[in-house]
């Protein structure tokens, strides 16, 4: 890859992940839909205590309803999963070490938490952190994956271009 393309690339990048923090924070802290907001402070609720909610929605999720249990736990994890794939996309440091992606998703996650604790907004949960940078970590996981396989097809085209040019042809292999 070119230089100018690796920039274009990272900067395409960046731009979707400025856009996926801008719907994050919509959705987790003003989202009327999801009774978000800061006017709901009466019904403000935390939990502290790690896999206690998820515990709850996994042996309770009859009581509490199947939408609603899928809703929170695989809301959080997915609602993750674009930070742990656009992250890497610009920035070296996480792309080579999965510490510093899944680090950042951790740190992302608790400072919302901690903006939901202080104002009020939303509700302050331990097991949303965990979640969430659950979520950073498939997203990376999903991330390497890719590249992997682009990088796979690039080996391979470039053995069979190299392979033609050693046998004297000069036209280049299409899939």
């Amino acid at each position: 890859m070119h230089r100018k393309e690796m920039t274009k690339n990272r900067w395409l990048g960046v731009f979707f992940f400025c856009l996926y923090l801008i719907f994050l924070f919509y959705v987790l802290f003003f989202s009327e839909l999801k009774g978000r907001g800061f006017m709901n402070r009466a019904e403000f609720s935390y939990n502290m205590e790690p896999f206690k909610e998820i515990f709850r929605f996994l042996f309770y999720w009859k009581q509490i309803g199947f939408a609603h249990a899928l809703e929170n736990l695989l809301g959080n994890i997915i609602g993750f999963c674009p930070l742990g794939f656009l992250l890497p996309s610009f920035s070296k440091r996480c792309r080579m070490y999965w510490y510093n992606t899944v680090m950042s998703g951790y740190l992302l996650s608790f400072g919302v938490e901690a903006i939901q604790l202080i104002f009020r907004a939303g509700s302050c949960d331990v097991d949303d952190i965990i979640l969430n940078t659950l979520g950073t970590a498939l997203g990376y996981v999903l991330f390497r994956l890719i590249q992997r396989e682009r990088r796979r097809r690039k080996w391979k085209e470039r053995s069979v271009l190299a392979t033609s040019e050693k046998n004297g042809q000069r036209e280049a292999w299409e899939p």
